[in-house]
């Protein structure tokens, strides 16, 4: 299991990083934004956005929400053959996760066709269900399902080196949120426990609600998803301001990147480099645009396998 979050370091450096340019890339720019001087930035101002998956948490062979959705969907289509026959219901009854991702890749290459199939699929079992119930049944999911490759509770899954990084920011007077396409409501039941985050900084794809008879229910359809060009939108309408730090891992973070580092304040951006095919996975797929910009823009890639003094805190 990582360690208790009160375990972490928030001295002069960010717990779980070696000592290479990277880290210090990150402690020069905390330096530059809080010490006095030019560059300094207000506490106030000091807010830093994180993706959630591929960025705090393992994000393969496939998303941990994607891996609870799917998990729903075939508990759904065993309830009722009818839906066994229908193209998401049978990939989640196989176990085919290579439809789930495909519709992930298409979507960032521009084609929503099979997300849109997804997604009402997806939809069509969340209809009407109350917040209560959704929290119990993704906590028995957190509590019963193991990731298929590394063999621990995707609770344990969480990157060490970010959530260190998370507390030295903290320790600095930054604010940080989530800012993740996965789902609110299933990112917030992990966020306090995992990261430190509490459920009100959390920010990410939604569904619509309504009050109904002393509880908030799901409408059945979808009020944002939360990737791309919406990540800042999403920001501004719940921080209402320009974050200075952010830190992804993909294509879907590119917008949220640009945005920071196009205010009036010092700010950095930083891309999770996923190339520790060892400890974790290497890839690159679905980063090709993020990565291009990283080097043209000047943003920092931090190496997995060469920033990373441990993963997963083993």
């Amino acid at each position: 299991m990582p360690p208790e979050i009160s375990e972490f370091s928030t001295a002069s450096v960010p717990n779980g990083w070696r000592d290479t340019p990277a880290r210090a890339a990150l402690v020069d720019f905390v330096g530059r934004v809080c010490d006095p001087g030019p560059g300094q930035v207000p506490p106030n101002e000091r807010i830093a956005v994180f993706d959630n998956d591929g960025t705090l948490w393992t994000e393969k062979p496939t998303y941990i929400q994607l891996a609870f959705i799917i998990h729903s969907m075939a508990a759904a289509a065993r309830a009722d053959l009818s839906l066994e026959e229908q193209a998401p219901f049978k990939a989640a009854v196989d176990g085919d996760l290579n439809w789930f991702d495909s519709a992930v890749e298409q979507h960032h290459q521009g084609d929503d066709s099979r997300l849109k199939e997804f997604g009402a699929a997806a939809l069509s079992i969340a209809r009407a269900e109350a917040t209560d119930d959704f929290a119990r049944r993704s906590s028995e999911f957190f509590a019963s399902t193991r990731h298929p490759t590394l063999g621990r509770p995707y609770t344990a899954c969480g990157y060490v080196p970010m959530v260190g990084l998370l507390r030295y920011l903290e320790a600095h007077d930054f604010t940080c949120y989530i800012v993740s396409g996965g789902g609110r409501d299933f990112v917030r039941m992990v966020s306090g426990s995992m990261y430190g985050i509490p459920p009100e900084r959390v920010i990410g794809s939604s569904l619509g609600m309504e009050y109904r008879d002393g509880r908030v229910v799901t409408t059945g359809r979808l009020d944002v998803f939360d990737d791309g060009p919406a990540k800042p939108a999403q920001i501004w309408s719940h921080i209402g301001r320009r974050p200075i730090f952010a830190a992804g891992n993909s294509d879907g973070d590119l917008a949220m990147l640009e945005y920071t580092t196009n205010g009036s304040l010092p700010s950095l951006a930083m891309l999770v480099g996923h190339d520790d095919a060892e400890r974790e996975n290497a890839y690159s797929t679905g980063a090709e645009n993020a990565l291009r910009r990283a080097k043209t823009d000047g943003w920092l890639v931090a190496s997995m396998k060469d920033d990373w003094g441990t993963v997963f805190g083993d």
